[in-house]
């Protein structure tokens, strides 16, 4: 009989946690009770911590079938520094090499072992398979068991036939982080579960942004988005190898450090490129999807996809590969209609799957196709998109969650039964004649714009040409996106645009439509903003926090590991709160394990205490240990003003120019604390209101914030900018100078905002 309670023991010994995450446990002792399992666990949530604890508690080998060398790689070294015997038997060792960890398997040396599924039903591995006791075989990334999964994968099917050469069927265990119902049904039946114990926790990843941008130029985009981010590891998703060696090659012209990773590059290269983002050597990478499945780099901070990939749920994946450490992190995609064409002609002319019959890879292609759409939809709904990622994966609850690009402003559902009449009018004028274009012509012929194109096919003529030249291109390309993924308008080659039968609900029975769309707001008369407070302020020393990420930095260079591995950004930080003076007090520290604190710890200790030694004054962490502690009491807000006015001093300008929203979040950096920045942005902004710096303005139905004739006084400037849908506008900037400015009026800034916050 298995003792459950030794699952927080090797927990605590070997991986340094106190407690296990949503799911995890109930995964384990499903495992523990000999039943077979399926975990469909987003990325990041501790997948390979459910069959790593069980495989440590059973008394033989557990095989983990795994797609990639990269991953198998990746999670043996995380291993090995955590104590865990374990190996990988793949075609990147010599055969000495495999040889040597066939042997070392065989005397028992291994707790885990990884194999590639075509390694499976080799006579060396079912050698070995029949030789040892296998007490459980997990199925890492199991969708691609699935042919109605995005990664299909035809050595998967190889899993039951190896299974059926064994002496004795052991436990099987399941995990992928991305399956619909349809994908979930078929990895049972695929790989035979036997009244499986399933488990879904969920899908969705809170401290993620999402984003769609539909920009006119989507390098100038990507650039922008690296350079907000310039320090930073972010990940370029590029649907064609093309495309990443362009991208690629002008990031590093414009001097950020990037590389690139396809399949057209050799081993070799791929390897160090890859090892090269992994270990903190450069920045980026730019890559088609051949890159990062279980790469466990845990401080990816945002991740851009320059194209659509073809379904949510390689998307979703790619995405999640943002904020493992539990961070926010962004995930941006860059849209244009071109995107659809080129996925739509990848499915329509590619054979991955040689095994499959005619017959069956028609219906894949079909769906496939299905599949694209609903991606395509989801780059141009005006619905939550985390709501709408969720719904698809089977979670369907309605929200606004704030947190992406079409939740972070305030909305309303805005009748638009009129524009949407005279779209289809215009479409349905334009068949009469045989004719079909895209949105951007419709959106001209509506407008009455006077082009070569309008004058060449004389459509200028139709009863529609000008009705909404009152009207943004903005809006007007808005609603044909809303029209066509709700089945009003449907997309034909080239992607012209065509009636549907739907169509007739709106034009002939006069349906009302209408689409979320920003509020149009109107001007207060007070320009004072309310701070929110939001959470708990969390403080930690940075001074210490950069030393101790030195060390590691050191540490990791010495084993050719990536930092992360030593310990995550989230045990240095815990250790800047607790200050671990003893070995003992090291395994309190989050994360820290027995054999990484056996590894690691005495370097650690050592370093904090020479820290501590330097500064005695430092009892709680926090670059302004003695001032902070006089702010325990009032809300957040009244608390990180009075932070804000102590540290004035201590706050530094950067070369770099900033928006007001970097310049409050960088004024936290170097405050050394975490809270809510709009508390310091809106009280900057309101003084910099109040002494006539700024003026706020009410431009097509939004405020917006304006310099006046003050404003270069104060060093603050305006500058065009793209907007996310290609569109320019005014931005106010903040340069050293500004900043200078801003800092040295601290403490007016922060005593007018408490000032009001009391009223």
């Amino acid at each position: 009989m298995t003792d459950f309670s030794d699952k927080l023991s090797v927990l605590r010994d070997f991986f340094g946690h106190v407690s296990f995450r949503d799911g995890q446990e109930n995964i384990i002792d499903a495992i523990l009770s000999s039943s077979d399992t399926l975990g469909i666990m987003p990325t990041g949530a501790g997948k390979s911590m459910c069959y790593q604890i069980p495989a440590l508690m059973f008394d033989g080998i557990t095989v983990v079938i795994s797609p990639l060398i990269s991953l198998m790689k990746d999670q043996v070294n995380s291993l090995i520094q955590s104590g865990v015997r374990a190996a990988y038997l793949n075609s990147s060792l010599t055969s000495a090499q495999y040889e040597t960890a066939v042997a070392n398997a065989k005397k028992g040396m291994y707790k885990i072992i990884y194999v590639a599924p075509e390694r499976l039903c080799t006579p060396s591995f079912l050698s070995l398979a029949r030789y040892v006791k296998i007490s459980m075989l997990t199925v890492d990334e199991a969708h691609c068991v699935s042919q109605w999964g995005q990664d299909f994968r035809p050595s998967y099917m190889k899993i039951p036939e190896f299974l059926s050469q064994l002496p004795y069927r052991p436990i099987v265990s399941a995990f992928t982080a991305t399956a619909t119902a349809q994908v979930r049904d078929d990895i049972i039946k695929m790989l035979g579960l036997k009244n499986p114990f399933c488990l879904t926790t969920g899908f969705d990843r809170k401290n993620l942004y999402f984003g769609v941008m539909h920009p006119k130029d989507k390098y100038a985009q990507t650039r922008t988005l690296v350079k907000e981010n310039s320090d930073k590891c972010g990940i370029i998703y590029c649907s064609t190898r093309k495309n990443v060696e362009s991208v690629c090659e002008k990031l590093c012209e414009d001097g950020f450090r990037a590389t690139r990773y396809h399949a057209g590059l050799s081993d070799e290269e791929r390897r160090k490129n890859q090892d090269d983002f992994i270990y903190d050597r450069v920045q980026v990478i730019v890559a088609t999807n051949a890159f990062g499945m279980g790469i466990d780099k845990s401080n990816v901070s945002y991740v851009i996809h320059y194209n659509m990939p073809k379904n949510i749920e390689s998307y979703y994946q790619e995405a999640g590969r943002a904020g493992r450490d539990g961070n926010e992190a962004k995930c941006i995609l860059l849209y244009s209609g071109q995107d659809v064409v080129t996925n739509r002609f990848l499915i329509e002319n590619s054979n991955d799957n040689p095994d499959l019959s005619g017959e069956e890879l028609e219906i894949l292609r079909k769906k496939d196709l299905r599949r694209l759409k609903v991606m395509t939809d989801y780059c141009n709904t005006d619905r939550c998109l985390r709501e709408y990622i969720l719904n698809y994966f089977g979670e369907n609850k309605g929200c606004t969650c704030g947190n992406c690009s079409n939740c972070s402003g305030e909305f309303e559902e805005q009748d638009v039964t009129v524009e949407a009449q005279k779209i289809l009018s215009c479409i349905y004028r334009l068949h009469q004649r045989n004719l079909r274009f895209g949105g951007a012509v419709i959106s001209q012929i509506l407008r009455g714009t006077d082009n070569a194109k309008i004058k060449q096919f004389r459509l200028s003529e139709l009863s529609t040409y000008g009705i909404m030249k009152d009207c943004t291109d903005v809006r007007i390309r808005q609603i044909i996106r809303h029209l066509t993924t709700n089945n009003y308008i449907c997309e034909g080659d080239y992607q012209t645009l065509c009636l549907t039968r739907k169509s007739a609900e709106i034009l002939m029975e006069k349906k009302p439509l209408t689409m979320r769309l920003p509020k149009k707001q109107e001007r207060r008369d007070k320009t004072v903003s309310k701070s929110i407070p939001k959470g708990e302020i969390s403080v930690f020393d940075k001074a210490l926090f950069d030393r101790l990420r030195e060390l590691r930095a050191k540490l990791a260079a010495e084993i050719s590991m990536p930092a992360y591995i030593v310990f995550s950004d989230a045990s240095l930080r815990d250790m800047c709160i607790k200050l671990p003076k003893t070995q003992a007090e090291m395994l309190e520290v989050s994360g820290v394990g027995k054999a990484k604190q056996q590894r690691y710890g005495k370097y650690f200790v050592a370093e904090i205490l020479k820290y501590l030694k330097e500064n005695p004054q430092t009892e709680k962490p926090s670059v302004l240990p003695e001032e902070y502690l006089k702010f325990g009491e009032g809300d957040s807000s009244t608390r990180l003003l009075k932070i804000l006015s102590a540290g004035a001093d201590r706050l530094e300008s950067t070369d770099e120019e900033l928006s007001l929203t970097q310049l409050s979040d960088r004024t936290l950096t170097q405050l050394g604390v975490t809270g809510d920045k709009r508390i310091i942005q809106n009280a900057f902004k309101d003084w910099l209101l109040s002494e006539n710096y700024l003026s706020e303005q009410v431009i097509n139905g939004r405020k917006q914030m304006r310099t006046t004739i003050l404003s270069e006084e104060a060093g603050i400037y305006e500058a065009e900018k793209i907007s996310s849908l290609g569109n320019t506008y005014t931005a106010v900037i903040y340069p050293k100078a500004a900043q200078d400015f801003i800092y040295a009026n601290i403490k007016e800034i922060t005593e007018m905002a408490l000032i009001r916050g009391e009223q």
